[in-house]
């Protein structure tokens, strides 16, 4: 399984846009064959720094994701509106 957080560091004035191109990708990214988590989320503090937690049965399964017509959807949109990309930390249980 890969579990990881996807960062996304939105351009002041941009935040909208992001939060709403991620929850247009939220609903058909959970309905994926080997999607096991796929949660969007802000800050409290700060409406420029959203998350993405996501858990995928297997890095194949992470790929076909990143080929997904709604995940181009995403990029297209938020094109422009990222300060330096997004950031991917992978995680492992303890």
């Amino acid at each position: 399984m890969l579990k990881f957080i996807a960062r996304i560091n939105v351009k002041a004035g941009h935040e909208e846009i992001v939060a709403d191109a991620l929850r247009e990708c939220a609903g058909p990214s959970r309905a994926e064959a080997g999607c096991i988590m796929y949660h969007t989320c802000r800050a409290k503090d700060d409406a420029t720094k959203l998350v993405v937690l996501e858990e995928w049965e297997s890095e194949a399964a992470l790929d076909a994701h990143t080929k997904t017509p709604h995940f181009g959807a995403f990029l297209r949109k938020t094109e422009g509106a990222v300060e330096g990309g997004i950031e991917l930390e992978f995680l492992e249980l303890l």
